[in-house]
């Protein structure tokens, strides 16, 4: 339980007085009561919203009821004061003693503190990347994986049983194209002459590899055969090779998925059939016609009888086909299926999507809420990343012919500093990723920032070594003044930051948390620049020594915990 976890409690506890009393009416719903951070020192340790949101129902002014709440709140171990505070907000004040002992929870739950119970073990499905099997991970997949693995990594951290999963799309036209493109690739390891790779196909060189493969594996067997010959065999040994290239694309990220389900499979289980039996049954799919497109008049547009699935009976802007004229099933039946055999084994979905999937949002999560019989599904879109180089714009890549693979990035500054970038901005939002700035020791620099916190943390311990100085033994927390309990006071929101991270799906709170915590410890080793009785270390005074440096451990075991859940590996030192 945290620390705001304890004091939610008491409040209710103190509500729960008030009933008795006949103060306050029974039964009032109390989930919109809140414990949080005031907006500054100045008021307070913590605050409270219970006497806001209650009052109206207790048919009540917010202020009479906190002046009720309050008395008994000072009454409570570890409470200084309690003030009622403008409309009725109370501020509360805690003895430091309060925060002595956060201190040594935080240090003595090691890289368990903040882990929750949040989830209660459901189960939570997390799809991310699902790129096509045609090609290296690139730069827009790159944040994806990044988001998407940190909400893993999130969710887990939070008490949810998690399947981290890639759909591969190996159904689709695409994959006709990946197999005439690894063709074109086999004939040249043959020592054909092929020339200029075609219009339509893959130009890139990763595909010398897979012809040369293929090459050794069947010799001149498909050189002359007509396509209809060689294009399952090329197109199954192509997308299980693009796949282990993807594979190993993440493995540089640090991105592992327990699951990759294919599309193709999903499509021959008879899943897309079960799915709109099960649908039909429920009376969402029938026979009928679709207004003409935006843009097209009625005398332009010539209506069809098509089979539709009644998604605007869940939000959606429109019903959606599940069959096309020639009696096929449609993508959108197909990624239903898929989304079905998704629901079988979990309680929840996430998807996490690039912002050319931003149209079909509506459709999906409609058609998720008629299967589950409720909302299951949030999306998280993910918008594309835009590469610089010193502010300048960087287009090409001679190993993808075309796009920036994640790979060259990785290679050049790092995993850790490519997936801590991509969340120093919420998920949809537009990014830049400037080669030059996410390495530059610049407090304008977020992950060097937290990085060199968690260093010069580091640091401390083979500095005391070095220079004989003696930090064994528990330390008196008493010594710590003001401004160092206030870095224990923002440590101990992690907890809760987790978990309205976990609650909202982002994974980014993570990191502008871990920001804030950076700057104010920062500030504090500052201090020691102009005042040298503020230093960590101080040879004359070893109990004070000890004190702050339990302060600091703990304040590097909280960035450790937060860059976990990152995928982000704490620097040991800056070079």
């Amino acid at each position: 339980m945290t620390l705001y976890d304890r004091f939610a409690a008491h409040i209710d506890a103190v509500l729960d007085s008030l009933e008795r009393e006949g103060a306050l009416a029974p039964g009032i719903d109390r989930s919109a009561v809140a414990v949080e951070p005031p907006r500054g020192p100045a008021h307070g340790d913590l605050a409270t919203n219970a006497a806001m949101v209650l009052a109206k129902r207790a048919r009540t002014d917010p202020r009479a009821l906190a002046a009720l709440i309050a008395p008994k709140l000072e009454t409570l171990e570890g409470v200084a004061g309690a003030e009622v505070a403008g409309p009725g907000f109370i501020n509360i004040r805690l003895v430091p003693e309060v925060w002595h002992e956060e201190l040594l929870t935080i240090l003595a739950a090691g890289a368990d503190y903040g882990r929750l119970t949040l989830g209660k073990g459901v189960r939570v499905n997390v799809e991310y990347v699902s790129a096509n099997p045609t090609g290296p991970m690139h730069m827009g997949h790159c944040r994806g994986a990044a988001v998407g693995d940190a909400l893993a990594n999130l969710l887990e951290h939070a008490g949810f049983a998690v399947t981290r999963e890639y759909y591969v799309n190996d159904a689709g036209g695409q994959v006709d194209v990946l197999a005439r493109s690894a063709h074109l690739r086999y004939l040249e390891a043959l020592g054909r002459r092929i020339g200029e790779i075609p219009e339509g196909l893959y130009p890139g060189d990763y595909l010398k590899p897979v012809g040369e493969a293929l090459a050794a594996e069947f010799g001149e067997t498909y050189a002359d055969e007509p396509e209809a010959v060689w294009l399952e065999t090329f197109r199954r040994r192509a997308v299980a090779a693009m796949l282990d290239l993807i594979r190993a694309d993440l493995a540089k990220l640090g991105v592992h998925h327990d699951l990759f389900a294919s599309e193709h499979e999903v499509q021959d289980s008879g899943a897309v059939d079960r799915a709109f039996a099960l649908l039909a049954e429920k009376g969402l799919v029938y026979t009928g016609t679709l207004p003409p497109p935006k843009g097209k008049t009625v005398e332009d547009w010539e209506p069809t009888e098509l089979t539709l699935f009644r998604s605007t009976a869940f939000g959606d802007d429109q019903d959606r086909p599940i069959r096309k004229s020639d009696g096929s099933w449609t993508y959108f039946a197909a990624d239903t299926a898929y989304h079905m055999k998704k629901l079988e084994a979990s309680d929840e979905l996430i998807n996490v999507w690039g912002a050319d999937h931003t149209g079909t949002v509506k459709r999906t999560q409609a058609a998720v809420q008629a299967l589950a019989g409720r909302p299951a599904l949030d999306v998280k879109i993910v918008q594309m990343v835009r590469l610089l180089r010193n502010g300048e714009l960087v287009k090409m890549s001679k190993r993808s012919g075309s796009f920036v693979t994640l790979a060259e990035v990785v290679e050049e500054v790092g995993k850790d500093v490519v997936r801590f970038t991509m969340l120093t901005r919420k998920n949809d939002a537009q990014m830049d990723f400037d080669f030059a700035k996410v390495v530059e020791a610049s407090k304008d620099n977020p992950v060097f920032y937290v990085q060199y916190a968690h260093a010069r943390i580091r640091s401390l311990h083979r500095r005391a070594a070095e220079e004989g100085i003696d930090t064994q033994g528990d330390p008196d927390l008493a010594l710590l003044d003001g401004d160092e309990l206030e870095l224990v006071k923002l440590a101990a929101q992690l907890p809760r930051v987790i978990e309205g991270a976990a609650t909202s799906h982002e994974p980014h709170r993570i990191a502008f948390y871990l920001g804030d915590l950076a700057a104010e410890f920062h500030a504090l080793w500052n201090q020691g620049n102009d005042d040298p009785s503020r230093r960590f270390l101080l040879a004359q005074n070893p109990a004070l020594t000890r004190a702050r440096m339990a302060l600091a451990d703990a304040i590097g075991q909280t960035i450790r915990n937060g860059l976990s859940i990152m995928g982000v590996e704490p620097a040991e030192e800056m070079h």
